[in-house]
């Protein structure tokens, strides 16, 4: 399905180094996700360069991060970028699939049974409900890919993370922008500012990687109700 040499090139530049049954469970995933994407819908990228570029290589560059240790929640995960490819580069992580939508939660425990992933829980829920369930603070990381913007983010994945644990929000060209509105967000929910790393992806898009430290315990008002996230974020 994909060019596994192309992609493990690419990698390459950022020193990250996949091994061939790594890059053989990425091949397999890329088919079970284009012919799982035929009946429900997963993703419009389905072309191998294309899962090689903004699905692949982005999520790798996602795991390769120092913080990503662990306990992991994915938030909205969609297809399972990027926990499911965390899980394959790094396969000591205790990954938790966050995702409200039951035809992809089922498409999630599928393929990690195909690849014989395992350490993987399924959470079929909204952040911002799981949050007043057991997950509350039990993350060392949190991250979240194309979800929303960073002060609504901060709501939904903050209160996931313990407290000396970070959220790494994966953002495009506007992450500094985004992050200069978090700042209200960040002081009551208990986080803070840490390092913003910007890279390109292989196919030229800007990716900022917007790493936020939990320093103290949410207060129990949040996070709220999704509506209210939504319509008025702080």
């Amino acid at each position: 399905m994909i060019d596994k040499d192309r992609l493990a090139q690419k990698c390459s530049t950022w020193n990250i180094q996949l091994s061939g049954a790594q890059l053989d469970l990425l091949d397999r995933y890329a088919a079970l996700l284009v012919d799982y994407n035929q009946k429900v819908n997963l993703t419009a990228i389905t072309t191998p360069e294309g899962i090689e570029d903004r699905h692949f290589a982005d999520s790798l560059l996602f795991a390769a991060q120092p913080e990503v240790a662990g306990t992991l929640v994915d938030v909205g995960t969609g297809a399972g970028f990027p926990g499911v490819v965390a899980k394959i580069y790094k396969p000591d992580l205790a990954l938790t699939l966050m995702e409200p939508t039951g035809k992809r939660v089922e498409f999630l425990k599928y393929l990690c049974a195909e690849l014989g992933l395992t350490s993987v829980e399924f959470a079929k829920e909204r952040a911002e409900e799981a949050a007043r369930k057991a997950w509350r603070e039990q993350f060392d990381v949190a991250c979240a890919r194309a979800v929303a913007a960073l002060p609504v983010l901060c709501e939904y994945c903050l209160p996931l993370v313990r407290v000396g644990g970070v959220f790494i929000a994966m953002k495009g060209p506007d992450a500094p922008e985004e992050l200069a509105a978090s700042a209200n967000a960040l002081r009551r929910l208990g986080g803070r500012a840490g390092e913003t790393r910007a890279f390109a992806l292989p196919d030229g898009s800007a990716r900022n990687l917007v790493v936020l430290k939990k320093i103290s315990q949410t207060p129990p008002a949040y996070p709220r109700n999704g509506g209210k996230i939504a319509k008025k974020p702080l």
